[in-house]
């Protein structure tokens, strides 16, 4: 009787710890379907590569581009038109280099780009320690108690000189310039421009120094994850191994019966 009841008890910890299992078999799916999903499509003209291993360059069809997270893109002797989600497009110039950071990030790191945000997307980029996007500004409503942002469509330019220096330009909307810890550093309006110097740009080597993608933060946080559902894979199968031993042992010395007896 103790045996059997040892038994179910190993059963339902291995029960309980494939249901762990495949929990987190699902969440590592959907992390990989969205992962693999594109971002947006590129059309090119002329010499436009893409990065398909460390250090590796591909010629990208120039009809058709799927762009994923991550993607790198080099232009050489050619243009290319990066439509993004929300109708973001994209202009990218000749002997430029960026990449697409996350699905509302583009990297520039050499080059330029002309942009142009709808009012309801959320797009920034990134040139050296600077942040690059659209800023909302208010306006009162016919009531009191009540501010509107105004909604507007942002279009402009960015250039990264050879020395380093950047110009922003606003051709229809208002910009706002960041520092990386989202420091107001100048504010464009419509039909305005300004070039910051290379010093405070502070722009990187031109290889990419950020990895594309997810930020540190979030891979501490799914390793977390992961680590927390082996923790309790392995406890429950432990703990489940110890209670069936504990359980047949004690089986067996109530029960005096058979065994094995060293003589």
């Amino acid at each position: 009787m103790e045996k059997r009841f040892a038994l179910k008890t190993f059963i339902y910890f291995l029960c309980i710890s494939f249901l762990l299992l495949t929990n987190g078999f699902h969440t590592m799916v959907a992390e990989a379907k969205e992962i693999g999903r594109p971002i947006g499509e590129m059309v090119s003209k002329g010499e436009v590569k893409f990065e398909a291993r460390d250090k590796v360059w591909k010629s990208v069809d120039p009809s058709h581009f799927p762009i994923f997270q991550g993607v790198k893109i080099k232009t050489e002797k050619g243009t290319s038109i990066l439509a993004l989600a929300d109708n973001c497009q994209i202009e990218v110039g000749q002997n430029s280099l960026l990449a697409l950071d996350r699905s509302d990030r583009l990297h520039l790191v050499q080059g330029s780009i002309d942009f142009r945000i709808p009012a309801t997307a959320a797009m920034e980029f990134k040139v050296g320690a600077l942040l690059i996007l659209p800023s909302r500004s208010f306006q009162a409503s016919k009531t009191p108690s009540t501010v509107l942002p105004k909604i507007e469509e942002a279009i402009g330019s960015i250039v990264i000189h050879s020395n380093g220096a950047v110009t922003i330009k606003s051709i229809k909307g208002s910009l706002s310039i960041l520092s990386e810890d989202r420091v107001v550093l100048a504010a464009l309006s419509s039909n305005d421009s300004m070039t910051i110097p290379s010093v405070i740009v502070k722009t990187p080597s031109r290889t990419m120094v950020a990895q594309a993608g997810e930020t540190g933060q979030e891979v501490e946080k799914k390793e977390e994850r992961r680590s927390d559902l082996l923790y309790w894979i392995g406890g429950g199968i432990l703990g489940a191994g110890v209670i069936a031993g504990i359980s047949i042992g004690a089986s067996q010395h109530h029960g005096g019966g058979g065994g094995f007896i060293c003589r």
